[in-house]
């Protein structure tokens, strides 16, 4: 199992799960729900107090990969398993990503 911080304007939004079965889990912090200034993350992401499940990485996460060239230079360069995209994203999306969501590996 591998877990992620999802954060959001640097604050901690919630978190990203990989079960050993490879499939994926996002949940809210409580803290995020309950502040109500604190928008959901996407679209696709309501806030709700209930965990999303999916057999693969959200679209929502999977639209923060590099692809073509750039994905392949980046696996070459950090050792990633072009077809492990929790670890590119983990990898990828803790600094350098478009929008306010990162993604940082939890320890």
């Amino acid at each position: 199992m591998r877990t992620a911080k999802i954060t959001f304007k640097g604050t901690d939004a919630g978190t990203l799960t990989q079960h050993d079965d490879g499939t994926f889990t996002f949940a809210y912090r409580e803290e995020w729900l309950i502040d109500t200034l604190q928008p959901a993350i996407s679209l696709t992401f309501p806030k709700a107090q209930k965990v999303f499940h999916s057999k693969y990485l959200f679209p929502f996460f999977f639209n923060m990969l590099p692809e073509g060239s750039n994905k392949q230079v980046v696996c070459q360069l950090l050792k990633i398993d072009p077809d492990d995209y929790f670890g590119l994203l983990m990898a990828v999306a803790k600094n350098d990503t478009i929008g306010a969501v990162r993604v940082i590996k939890m320890q």
